[in-house]
């Protein structure tokens, strides 16, 4: 088979297994008892992203060939994420006797799982480019087109939770623990074809760099908070980071609030709603170029930022019970594309020109820890607490909490103006000159 369809459908297979449960375990976890814990789940996925990454990294670069470490790699995580799932069976079933369900052993679990799953995302990108450059490819061009099918398979995976129904009793996937057995079963079939992949010999000349975990971590590009501009860079990308896993866990349990009063498919549906975000990702990606080119890095970012405000608020006045509010729910799903890709684009963008050669994948090591890493967790966990204050489980829903005004709508719009304060003062504080010249070679 031709290198190129094997890569695709590695990365196809990479970010199925990612599509499965990211935005739809709060579904189930509401429905066993758990809802309380959801952003625990996401939090401990930002925590893991913090070292997992170099750690795996680095056993790659010296000690396992990056397609064996892999696929082993996967089939960890898909092991646990069944045990997560065998957890998930038995509090289904304790909950439909009445019982209490504890949140210990399913979360235990799903943390083993992540922790061996998060460094895979970059680790297939390792893969991918020694494969191709082994073959005589030219990564710039022809990795994008193998890419962009992970974003497929991401969608795929959604849809597919979304539709297919196991079991007695109708529930779609999204909504039970089946979409972790769905997780785990192709994170098996990942691991096991990881090892087909041809190899990725270590390269272990005396000449080859050496990384500490530190660098790896980005730990020693804290030197560049004594630059202002850096320092209120990386100080905004983790404000902003705040912000992006909160649609990703509570997005599908608000949209299939709606079902609670009324027969709405697309509350029935909030995962194939929902994917919209990851089809309108992967088409701006295509836009970056002519935006940073037009308007500038500075911009760039705060179009983004702006987007964020548009995403929450579009959740806040949408709804799926008429045409006009199932069209601010598309609308919130649009923006998030902008929302997400141009400012991770532009940001990582911006580390580049200025960040000396040296320093550049510690400083963008620091860049994913101060936005994915720090950023996402403590946002996830504060949005935890929001939406228990205004909303609570009812019968399988997560509704507006009886004797609290407000409800998902106030919850939404506090989200909203905080990304619109982080939005107003990057806009008056960050200083930063466009020059066209410098983005000349921006590629998609």
């Amino acid at each position: 088979m031709n290198i190129k369809l094997r890569l695709t459908a590695m990365n196809f297979l990479q970010f199925a297994v990612w599509g499965s449960y990211l935005v739809c375990i709060g579904n189930f976890l509401g429905r066993v008892g758990l809802g309380e814990y959801i952003s625990w789940f996401y939090v401990a996925q930002g925590v893991v992203s913090i070292f997992m990454p170099a750690i795996i990294g680095a056993i790659a670069d010296k000690f396992v060939e990056p397609q064996r470490l892999l696929g082993l790699s996967h089939l960890t995580a898909g092991a646990f994420m069944l045990l997560a799932a065998w957890f998930g069976h038995q509090a289904t079933e304790l909950t439909a006797a009445g019982a209490a369900t504890s949140i210990a052993p399913i979360f235990t679990a799903y943390c083993v799982s992540v922790a061996f799953y998060m460094p895979t995302i970059a680790l297939s990108n390792t893969v991918a480019f020694s494969i191709l450059k082994s073959k005589g490819y030219d990564t710039v061009k022809d990795f994008p087109p193998i890419r962009v099918f992970g974003t497929v398979g991401f969608i795929a995976a959604m849809w597919f939770v979304n539709f297919v129904r196991f079991g007695a009793d109708g529930l779609a996937a999204q909504f039970t623990y089946m979409q972790l057995i769905v997780c785990g079963a192709l994170g098996l079939l990942l691991g096991l074809y990881s090892f087909t992949l041809p190899r990725c010999p270590i390269d272990r000349t005396t000449s080859q760099e050496k990384k500490s975990l530190s660098q790896r971590l980005g730990l020693d590009a804290f030197v560049l908070f004594k630059q202002k501009k850096m320092a209120l860079f990386f100080v905004f990308s983790m404000l902003l980071g705040v912000s992006l896993q909160i649609t990703n866990g509570y997005a599908t349990p608000y949209i299939n609030s709606f079902a609670a009063a009324s027969d709405s498919w697309f509350a029935r549906n909030p995962t194939l709603l929902v994917s919209v975000s990851q089809v309108s990702e992967a088409l701006c990606i295509l836009l970056i170029p002519f935006f940073l080119k037009r308007f500038g890095i500075k911009r760039v970012m705060l179009m983004a930022m702006t987007a964020w405000v548009l995403r929450f608020g579009f959740f806040g006045i949408g709804t799926t019970e008429n045409p006009a509010g199932v069209s601010l729910l598309f609308l919130s799903c649009i923006v998030y594309g902008v929302a997400f890709d141009f400012f991770n684009v532009s940001g990582a963008l911006f580390v580049e020109q200025e960040a000396a050669q040296p320093m550049q994948a510690s400083a963008q090591g620091l860049f994913m820890l101060m936005t994915n890493g720090i950023g996402a967790s403590v946002g996830t966990w504060i949005a935890g607490k929001i939406v228990s204050h205004y909303c609570s489980w009812q019968e399988g829903y997560l509704l507006a909490r009886e004797g609290v005004d407000g409800g998902w709508t106030a919850t939404w719009l506090i989200f909203a103006a905080y990304a619109l304060v982080v939005t107003v003062v990057f806009a008056l504080v960050f200083r930063y000159k466009h020059n066209p010249e410098q983005l000349a070679n921006v590629r998609h």
